[in-house]
């Protein structure tokens, strides 16, 4: 299935995929989905007598990569894991020099690309599924490169038993 985004990169869905949505979950917001024809949607509504009535998404007066740069800063997560200092965190769950060096030399790279709060979300993330017992993956294409990822709970591929380079990630 092909997805549609617009140029803020928000989902544009059709009408098969807001009801699946809204079968999911009858009481979804649809007010701030951004739907193909909107008219389509609000026409089937009325026909059922629901009070669900979506309106065509503003367009934004920001520029598109303001607009990214400025919600690449508004990671929603607990305080908890935004103050987490990442680099400690992970220094502390290595237990040999060999694992603290490949750690160090990963933790210069994402920094240089300022990565951090991802890496503070991916935590956060993870251990919100291991709490609610989701499952998933053990790891897919060049992630599994990164040795911190693999600490993380990202991925189950140890990069480093697999002797595999983070060049092939971080580029």
């Amino acid at each position: 299935m092909t997805i549609l985004l617009d140029k803020y990169s928000r989902q544009i869905l059709n009408e098969d995929q807001a009801c699946d949505m809204l079968y999911t979950d009858p009481k979804l917001d649809v007010s701030n989905l951004c739907l193909e024809d909107p008219d389509k949607f609000n026409d089937a509504s009325k026909r059922l007598h629901l009070n669900t009535i979506v309106t065509q998404l503003d367009q934004l007066d920001e520029d598109p990569v303001e607009y990214h740069a400025r919600n690449q800063n508004n990671w929603h997560m607990p305080d908890k894991y935004k103050n987490l200092d990442i680099a400690k965190w992970l220094l502390d769950i290595c237990a040999t020099d060999a694992q603290m060096q490949r750690v160090g030399q990963e933790l210069l790279l994402y920094q240089e690309r300022n990565m951090f709060d991802l890496l503070r979300f991916l935590v956060y993330c993870v251990d919100t599924m291991r709490e609610h017992d989701v499952v998933w993956g053990v790891g897919r294409g060049s992630s599994v490169a990164s040795y911190v990822l693999f600490l993380i709970g990202v991925h189950k591929i140890d990069s480093m038993y697999y002797d595999l380079d983070i060049a092939e990630f971080l580029r």
